[in-house]
C-alpha cells in the first residue's frame, strides 16, 4: 500500500495541505519552508501506531507539546487535523481512510485530546469517534485506538502500515564515531546511529545479497572500491563494514567504516533503506555529501527498485542533479510557498506556468527549483 493523498489542517507550517501523492514524491521548497515538518506528519502517525507504547501523548510529547505542533497561523480554528488514504497505487480508489483531530484540554493537565477519531475501509465507516462511551468517560479520548490493539482489530492494517514508517537522515559522524561518542540512540535511530546494528540483526543470507547489490553500486560510484563485506571484531563482537580499495600491496588496502567518506556512508545507508523492506520510506536530503552526478542517477535508481518493491519514498531535497531526471513527472514533486499565513503545498503539475514548461521538455530541476530561491539574493553582498 502508498499513501495516496495527504490532508491536514493547522500542522506546524501549514494551515492546510491537500495533495495527492505518488509512488515517488519529491518536496522542494526554500529553507524553512516546513519540508521536514511535511515529512514528520508521517513520523507522528508512526509513532502514535508503535507496538511497543508511547501512542499519542508520547509522540505529542516528543515533539514539545501541541502550541509546538499547532500551525501560528491557527488562531481562530485551534484544531489540528490529519488525513491520509491508503490505497494500492496512485491513482486508484483509496482501501482505507484514517482521520484525527486534536486539541488541548484548556484547564487541568492540558492534556491533548481527540475531537474526533474516524476510519473507513473502502466506502464503509467503521470508525466513528467519539462514541457514547468516549461522551459518558472523556479520558478515553487521551488515546487513539490505532494505538490500541484491543481496539483496532477491524482496522489494523493500517497501524500496521504506519508502523513500518522508515526515516532515514544518517549523520555520518554518528556512525563512523558511535563507539566513541556512546551516546543515547534516539529511538527509531533516525540518524543512523544504530545502522550497523540493523545490519547484524539481519539473517546472513539477506544482508548477503543486498550488501552484493550494493557493493555493485559502490564499485562505479567510489573510486577504487573492490570488495565490501560485513565482519565483527574477534574481541567485542561489534559488527562492522569494511571495504577493499585497489592498493599495489596485496591486502593492504582494506578500510573499516570509520574510515569511509561521508558520501559513501550516506550512499551505503540510503542504498540499504531502498532495499530494506517495502514500507513507506522518508528521505531527508539524500543528495548531502554526494557527487552531482552519483546524485543526478538517483531519482532512476529509486524508481528502478520500485519496479520490484513497490515501496513508497517521499525525498526532501535542494539539489538541482537530483530532479535533473527527465523522467520524473510534474505530479511527483510538491511545491513548499511560504507566506504570511503559513506554507502553502502545490503540485508542481497544477501550476500552469510550471506544467507548460515540462512539457516543452525543461527538467523539473530547472523549473521548479528557482521558485524555491530568495528573492533577495542579492543582499548577500551587504556582508562583503
Amino acid at each position: 500500500m502508498i499513501v495516496s493523498h495527504l490532508h491536514v489542517k493547522n500542522w506546524r507550517n501549514f494551515q492546510r495541505v491537500d495533495v495527492e501523492l505518488r509512488e515517488r514524491q519529491f518536496i522542494v521548497g526554500a529553507n524553512a519552508s516546513g519540508k521536514s515538518n511535511l515529512l514528520d506528519v508521517f513520523r507522528f502517525l508512526r509513532d502514535i501506531a508503535k507496538t511497543e507504547g508511547g501512542g499519542l501523548q508520547k509522540a505529542v510529547k516528543d515533539r514539545g507539546g501541541i502550541s509546538k505542533i499547532r500551525s501560528l497561523a491557527a488562531r481562530r480554528d485551534p484544531e489540528i487535523v490529519i488525513e491520509v488514504h491508503l490505497a494500492e497505487a496512485s491513482g486508484q480508489p483509496p482501501l482505507w481512510r484514517y482521520s484525527l483531530g486534536l486539541q488541548q484540554e484548556i484547564r487541568g493537565y492540558r492534556q491533548p485530546y481527540l475531537t474526533y477519531e474516524r476510519v473507513w475501509k473502502g466506502n464503509k465507516q467503521l470508525l466513528d469517534r467519539p462514541d457514547d462511551k468516549d461522551k459518558s468517560d472523556p479520558d478515553r479520548l487521551t488515546q487513539t485506538f490505532l494505538e490500541q490493539i484491543n481496539a483496532n482489530s477491524e482496522f489494523r492494517d493500517i497501524a500496521h502500515f504506519f508502523q513500518t514508517v522508515t526515516y532515514l537522515h544518517l549523520v555520518p559522524q554518528l556512525l563512523r564515531f558511535a563507539d566513541s561518542i556512546q551516546g543515547r540512540i534516539i529511538e527509531d535511530d533516525p540518524f543512523g546511529q544504530g545502522f550497523l546494528e540493523r545490519l547484524a540483526k539481519t539473517t546472513e543470507k539477506t544482508r548477503r545479497a543486498r550488501l552484493s547489490r550494493i557493493e555493485q553500486v559502490l564499485k562505479i560510484a567510489v573510486p577504487q572500491l573492490e570488495q565490501l563485506e560485513f565482519t565483527r571484531d574477534p574481541a567485542t563482537g561489534r559488527p562492522h563494514l569494511q571495504a577493499l580499495y585497489s592498493h599495489w600491496r596485496p591486502n593492504a588496502g582494506w578500510q573499516k567504516e570509520d574510515q569511509f567518506s561521508d558520501g559513501t556512508l550516506r550512499l551505503l545507508g540510503l542504498l540499504w533503506s531502498l532495499l530494506e523492506s517495502d514500507s513507506l520510506l522518508l528521505l531527508e536530503e539524500p543528495e548531502l555529501s554526494l557527487n552531482a552526478g552519483i546524485v543526478a542517477q538517483m531519482a532512476p535508481f529509486i524508481a528502478k527498485m520500485q519496479r520490484t518493491r513497490r515501496r513508497q519514498v517521499l525525498v526532501s531535497s535542494h539539489s538541482d542533479a537530483l530532479l535533473s531526471e527527465q523522467g520524473i513527472d510534474g505530479r511527483e514533486v510538491l511545491l513548499l510557498i511560504p507566506g504570511k499565513e503559513g506554507t502553502e503545498v502545490k503540485v508542481a503539475a497544477e501550476i500552469a506556468e510550471v506544467r507548460a514548461l515540462l512539457e516543452s521538455g525543461f527538467t523539473v530541476g530547472e523549473v521548479v527549483l528557482p521558485r524555491t530561491r530568495p528573492n533577495s539574493n542579492q543582499q548577500w553582498n551587504l556582508f562583503e
